[in-house]
């Protein structure tokens, strides 16, 4: 978001930033936003970048239109979030996809704002499920306000995204209610953990297939068909975005364990003293379960006491050093190169180049 200074401040203790201003002089809006590292080249090409940049700025505004309420507790909880700032990598998605085909069409930046807000709700719902205390840095919703609350808030602004789908059609609709069923199930699928036979590793996939892959490759889907881009263009999107969207999450879980907090923001161990389960953890698991002897030993780090600051240092510091970690820092580095692949059917542009590019940024998380 902007460095600027804040004109005012929310009730949860957020900066309300300037997102956006007209340039009286060229009816140019002129952005704070920062693009994420891995769309460098965006922001270097003198036509795509102000273009892109423009659009976000729209979707910024009409985003904070479309949570605020005349009810002064829904207006602050709906807020809540969105001012907390946030990459728009979902919207980014939708806007440079859209240049795949006529990227002015209106509903382009609508089809933006339903993917965030999309994305908003969710967060609300996993922060209540996983008793996350913050969220970008803020305390989370149900930490303010309470469980009820927040999954409440989270429900409005889905609400909010339900309506702003309506209108841009059946089509739009059913790839929101068919997204949106496989975020539930995917974190269904997460909270009862693998079926009995079921590798724990593919299911694992599996799940971050649901929660993270689905909302990604809808919002490159959208972006592509509201621009009127080719079907094969926007089969391209949805292929490139699924894996992206998962080559995303796999890069998060080693660095909950690599330390990388300065790139990422995210204190290392937090996963691992939430019990949240990720590929490190369940490549460790295998490893102990085939006789490795050393992985049983930061198995026993793992899955005792963390309550302690020095006992989840020294579990995060033998789980680094475990082959474990390379190993599944490798399987995320897979599946950024697979969605790179999926562009291959896309003429060369700087399109097809910046989203190979936030592809291979996802895994050295420059993002």
């Amino acid at each position: 978001m902007t460095d600027s200074p804040p004109t005012s401040w929310t009730s949860a203790g957020h900066p309300r930033p300037l997102i956006e201003e007209l340039d009286p002089s060229t009816g140019v809006i002129a952005t704070g936003l920062r693009l994420p590292a891995g769309f460098a080249l965006i922001a270097e090409d003198p036509e795509l970048g102000p273009a892109v940049s423009t659009c976000l700025a729209k979707v910024e505004k009409q985003l904070r239109e479309a949570i605020s309420s005349s009810d002064p507790l829904a207006d602050a909880t709906s807020r809540h979030l969105v001012e907390a700032g946030g990459k728009r990598i979902r919207p980014l998605l939708t806007i440079l996809a859209s240049h795949l085909g006529d990227a002015t069409k209106p509903e382009v930046v609508v089809a933006a704002v339903v993917v965030e807000l999309t994305h908003l709700a969710t967060l609300y719902h996993d922060d209540v499920m996983d008793s996350a205390p913050y969220r970008r840095g803020a305390p989370t919703a149900h930490e303010v306000w309470g469980n009820s609350v927040a999954i409440l808030t989270g429900d409005l602004i889905f609400a909010r995204a339900s309506i702003l789908v309506s209108e841009l059609g059946s089509r739009a609709l059913g790839i929101q209610a068919r997204t949106f069923e496989r975020l539930c199930l995917g974190q269904l699928h997460e909270t009862v953990g693998p079926r009995d036979g079921e590798d724990p590793v593919e299911h694992y996939l599996s799940v971050i297939a649901d929660k993270t892959g689905s909302l990604v490759a809808a919002s490159g889907q959208l972006g592509a068909i509201f621009a009127d881009a080719p079907a094969s263009a926007v089969d391209v999107m949805v292929s490139y975005g699924e894996k992206v969207g998962v080559a995303f999450q796999l890069a998060d879980d080693v660095i909950d364990v690599t330390g990388l907090k300065v790139k990422s923001g995210k204190s290392p161990g937090t996963d691992l003293r939430e019990g949240v389960p990720t590929l490190p953890v369940l490549l460790l698991r295998q490893a102990a379960a085939a006789g490795d002897d050393s992985a049983q030993r930061v198995l026993t780090l793992v899955d005792g006491d963390l309550t302690s600051d020095e006992a989840l240092a020294e579990a995060v510091s033998a789980l680094r050093e475990h082959p474990v970690t390379q190993q599944a820092w490798t399987v995320a580095q897979q599946w950024a190169e697979d969605a790179v692949a999926a562009l291959d059917p896309l003429p060369e542009s700087m399109v097809k180049r910046a989203l190979a590019s936030f592809a291979q940024a996802v895994v050295s998380r420059d993002v």
